[in-house]
């Protein structure tokens, strides 16, 4: 038999299923403003990261390869998109963004509101812990900030100073 969740992991996890769905709420707007659908923004910003060959775009995506390049086809018909030879293996083709398509993945990562007014609400502090527990929860290892009067923290008050 299974173990009923506590009261407040039940609590956390319908808050968490409130913030996913306003942003893809938010998201989807924000697509829909620049003229996309909410797959082809999403495509936009995985090739704006790093060009990928179609079978990789579609695991991201978690969807059909087929799908995949209906999806290209379209943003490529928009001179968002072109597709190029794979350096490392002539075979393969690799989605990459025009710059067109790198400035519209810019402007729409911009605009989205929803994520910045709520977390501007928080401290510094209170980002970088939240950040830490996603990561945690995610498996990733959280970044280790810098101790202050080190690294580029120090030489940028050193210069605000000087």
């Amino acid at each position: 038999m299974t173990a009923r969740p506590d009261p407040l992991t039940v609590e956390v996890v319908d808050l968490i299923g409130t913030v996913v769905a306003r942003y893809h709420e938010e998201y989807e707007r924000a697509a829909a403003e620049h003229s996309l659908t909410g797959a082809q923004a999403r495509l936009l910003r995985l090739l704006a990261m790093e060009p990928m060959p179609m079978r990789k775009l579609a695991q991201c995506l978690k969807c059909e390869p087929s799908n995949v390049t209906g999806i290209v086809d379209r943003l490529e018909s928009r001179g968002l998109v072109e597709r190029r030879p794979d350096p490392t293996d002539r075979r393969v083709k690799l989605a990459v963004p025009t710059d067109e398509g790198r400035a519209t993945a810019d402007r729409l990562r911009t605009s989205l509101d929803f994520a910045r007014q709520p977390l501007g609400r928080l401290t510094v502090a209170e980002r970088t812990l939240l950040k830490q527990l996603l990561q945690r929860m995610l498996g990733v290892e959280p970044e280790v900030p810098e101790a202050p009067g080190t690294g580029r923290e120090a030489g940028e008050r050193r210069r605000s100073e000087g």
